[in-house]
């Protein structure tokens, strides 16, 4: 086996014996690169953010926004990284560096005051600098289209939406975002952009008994999986790396499916879709491409773009949360998950995945490999995340609609219930009570009484019982009203 290894700011550097949940933050930290700080240590404030080089959409390579805390540094091994401190060009000796265009724009418009989150914002700034796409062809006026968060260079403040800054107030760092240009031909890592990505490689990290372990196929993954039952499993390690950092928690064992190719694939026939479990949801996102509507509505709302860019939708799945946002939306488009072991495949509904509280049927050695979508789509469908925040929140209920209405009847309706239960649910009685009725106010506020009673909602920190079943109700009316311009009693 090979010592890890991982590049930082163009050199590679040895990644020493280290215990699984060490976390990149860490590592940087430790090597004098302590320009990437820790606010939250769960992937909410951004102040952590770095580059690595990731398979790429658009381009063989794309420069993604990671959050380093949540991380385990093993997990970078064979990939390239880019902090703050690598964006900019050395100057001669004894001459100060030339600064990345993002770094100019934020000094020259006042983006940093005490600096803590500057380096996270930098980064996150540079990733979307770097998107290929990004730079949007001038409008009529002579300037790419804009609004309050998408600028003229075609920058997408959503890009930002998990950097936190407490001296600001933001202003003056959507001016700096929306005021870069395009890079260079001659910018180094926009040439790294044409290049291959880096290549999957094995890892085997021990120190004292613990392991941090990934194999290059699916096959080998699984005979690992069979030794070794009690292996926690992770891919962008969103959930995980909160566990590692907030909860204390450690494993004798991790086993990482990230770089799987076997899982990363996407495909679309004739009659369904498959996503792979270790796609992250930036990437499902830019290849459908608007695809499948009702996940191109979750997206925006499901976390952050530093989360989006590792979290995966195996991994939102094999935790189990009553209150993941990918589960009600998977539910109303009646998908259905490839569960893969040693000895085979096996396919089970996603209705009949979740047994109980952060239980489901997966058993030990079984990974998530693909998600199926069946197709075709339905043509009514809407997400609605009740939550405090507009963005980057826990949902208090999440209500995902998938409906059938021709003629104006209700041929079929699925709806996904997500912070209502002790699992994600289907809302059963209410999908009876639309389906055959016409689509008309009469028949939805008698479906709209009956999803109020969906579920078993509880009194939380997040909202109470009375106020999670008043917003199902109100799911559905508000539903109502967008199809058809109606506005409900």
């Amino acid at each position: 086996m090979v010592a890890a290894r991982i590049t930082v700011n163009g050199k590679e550097t040895p990644i020493p014996p280290v215990a699984p949940h060490t976390t990149t933050l860490d590592f940087l930290r430790e090597r004098g690169l302590t320009g990437t700080k820790e606010g939250c240590a769960e992937g909410e404030c951004g102040a952590c953010a770095v580059l690595v080089a990731r398979p790429g959409v658009h381009k063989p390579t794309d420069w993604v926004a990671v959050n380093a805390c949540l991380i385990p540094v093993a997990a970078l091994d064979g990939q390239e990284l880019i902090t703050a401190e690598g964006l900019a060009t050395p100057g001669e000796p004894g001459r100060p560096p030339t600064l990345h265009p993002v770094q100019e724009e934020m000094a020259a418009r006042g983006g940093s005051q005490c600096g803590y989150c500057t380096p996270g914002f930098i980064c996150s700034m540079a990733a979307e600098y770097y998107r290929p796409d990004r730079c949007a062809p001038p409008g009529p006026a002579g300037i790419a289209d804009s609004d309050a968060e998408h600028g003229p260079n075609g920058f997408d403040l959503h890009a930002l939406s998990g950097n936190l800054c407490r001296c600001t107030g933001y202003r003056p760092i959507r001016d700096a975002a929306f005021a870069v240009g395009a890079p260079t031909d001659e910018d180094p890592l926009v040439r790294r952009r044409e290049q291959s990505p880096p290549v999957p490689v094995a890892t085997e990290c021990i120190r004292e008994g613990s392991a941090f372990l990934r194999k290059t196929s699916l096959a080998e993954t699984l005979r690992l999986l069979r030794e070794r039952p009690d292996a926690v499993v992770v891919a962008g390690c969103t959930d995980w790396g909160v566990e590692v950092n907030i909860r204390s928690r450690r494993a004798d064992c991790v086993v990482a499916v990230d770089r799987i190719p076997e899982l990363r694939e996407l495909r679309v026939e004739s009659d369904r879709i498959g996503i792979g479990a270790a796609l992250t949801l930036t990437e499902i996102e830019r290849r459908l491409d608007g695809g499948v509507p009702l996940l191109a509505e979750l997206f925006p709302q499901f976390a952050s773009r530093l989360i989006r860019n590792g979290a995966t939708l195996g991994g939102n799945l094999g935790t189990g949360s009553p209150i993941g946002d990918g589960s009600p939306v998977l539910l109303a488009l009646e998908a259905s998950v490839v569960l893969a072991d040693a000895d085979g495949e096996r396919e089970v509904p996603l209705a009949d995945y979740f047994i109980g509280y952060r239980q489901s049927v997966r058993r030990p050695g079984e990974l998530i490999r693909t998600v199926r979508i069946p197709l075709p789509l339905a043509p009514v469908t809407a997400f609605h995340k009740i939550a405090k925040r507009r963005f980057d929140d826990i949902s208090s209920v999440a209500v995902a609609f998938a409906l059938d209405v021709e003629g104006g009847i209700v041929r079929k309706a699925r709806i996904g219930l997500g912070g209502v239960a002790a699992t994600p649910i289907r809302a059963l009685a209410t999908e009876a009570a639309l389906e055959g009725e016409p689509w008309a106010a009469e028949t939805v506020e008698a479906a709209a009484r009956v999803l109020q009673a969906e579920g078993t909602p509880m009194d939380d920190h997040r909202a109470s019982a009375d106020y999670r079943s008043a917003m199902l109700g109100q799911s559905l009316l508000k539903l109502y009203a967008r199809t058809t311009g109606a506005v409900s009693s």
